[in-house]
């Protein structure tokens, strides 16, 4: 008897949809993983927002939001009042607005006792937050490299230091040089000389009645240039002696109370 030929097995060829199926599967739950993972719970939200502006604006709780206490039982923090130092007004202030219109007035008789080198372009009045400052060009004053003052010119001075005499105000005398260097048995540098320049002028107050006590010489060789040092013109401008009256009054010291 001949056997029986079995059959072929039959091939699939939709094998490939199981995998496909399981890739599709996998992808959504992956998905949905993500939204999950990625959504905020609104209500949880606003709570813990709510909760920390109310610790920050120092509010006890809101009927919106939850409250929360980090230690129920630890003391409240204590403000400190801090004193602010009280200032004065310069702009209303009587007796400086009287110690300017004083200041003024002197320099109104100065610029009329040196109105000659005024007219020469020897002589700067200025004004500023110290006082009125008058600007002599040193050329009138002293010869070249010394500091012993002119006759003319110690006469000019006489009558300027018999103005300051009449006054209460401090008084300070700047000597000032350009940047040539300067070496000699008297004045090794420009620092002697503009020193030296700006005692002979005290000096001269001195003998014509100014307090002492009164008086300021500085020195400043040149340091605090007005021009450019580089032309002849700016050179001449910066050898100079400055006469400033200050119209600074005693300030009221306050304390001024710190936390302790």
């Amino acid at each position: 008897m001949a056997r029986k030929k079995p059959e072929e097995e039959h091939e699939n060829h939709e094998r490939w949809l199981v995998s496909y199926a399981d890739f599709i599967t996998l992808l959504f739950a992956f998905f949905v993983v993500m939204y999950a993972i990625s959504s905020v719970n609104e209500g949880k939200y606003r709570v813990l927002s709510d909760s920390i502006s109310a610790a920050f604006r120092n509010i006890p709780g809101s009927s919106v939001g939850a409250m929360v206490q980090v230690n129920p039982s630890a003391p409240m923090p204590v403000t400190i009042p801090f004193k602010k130092p009280q200032v004065a007004n310069l702009k209303t202030d009587p007796q400086r607005e009287k110690n300017r219109e004083l200041l003024r007035n002197k320099a109104k008789e100065i610029t009329q006792a040196l109105a000659p080198l005024v007219e020469q372009g020897q002589v700067r009045i200025t004004e500023g937050a110290l006082g009125i400052t008058v600007e002599i060009n040193a050329s009138v004053l002293f010869d070249s490299g010394e500091a012993r003052l002119q006759p003319a010119a110690a006469r000019a001075l006489t009558a300027v230091g018999q103005i300051l005499a009449t006054t209460d105000f401090p008084i300070t005398v700047e000597g000032h040089t350009d940047n040539v260097p300067i070496s000699s048995l008297l004045y090794p540098s420009n620092w002697e000389l503009s020193g030296a320049r700006a005692a002979s002028v005290v000096r001269l107050f001195i003998e014509n009645g100014v307090d002492p006590r009164r008086l300021t010489a500085v020195g400043y060789a040149d340091q605090r240039p007005v021009a450019d040092n580089a032309t002849p013109e700016g050179r001449q401008r910066n050898r100079r002696v400055a006469i400033t009256m200050e119209s600074r009054t005693p300030d009221t010291p306050v304390e001024v109370a710190l936390p302790e």
